[in-house]
C-alpha cells in the first residue's frame, strides 16, 4: 500500500513544495503564538485565568 502511494506521489510534478509550505505554516503559527505569550500583559493573563473561578462563584449564589 505504501509503495503504491509513494509511486503515485512521485509521478505528481511539483509535489515537493507542499511539505515545505506546511512546515512554514506550522513554524509561523507557533512563532506567532510564542511571541503573543511573551508580550501578553500580566493583568490580562490573570483575568483570563480566573474566569472559570469567577463563573463558579456566580452560579453558587
Amino acid at each position: 500500500m505504501l509503495k503504491f502511494v509513494k509511486n503515485y506521489m512521485d509521478s505528481i510534478p511539483g509535489i515537493e513544495i507542499y511539505p515545505l509550505i506546511s512546515l512554514l505554516i506550522f513554524f509561523t503559527f507557533f512563532a506567532g503564538l510564542f511571541w503573543w505569550v511573551i508580550t501578553a500583559k500580566k493583568e490580562y493573563i490573570n483575568k483570563v485565568s480566573n474566569l472559570p473561578l469567577d463563573n463558579q462563584k456566580d452560579t453558587e449564589l
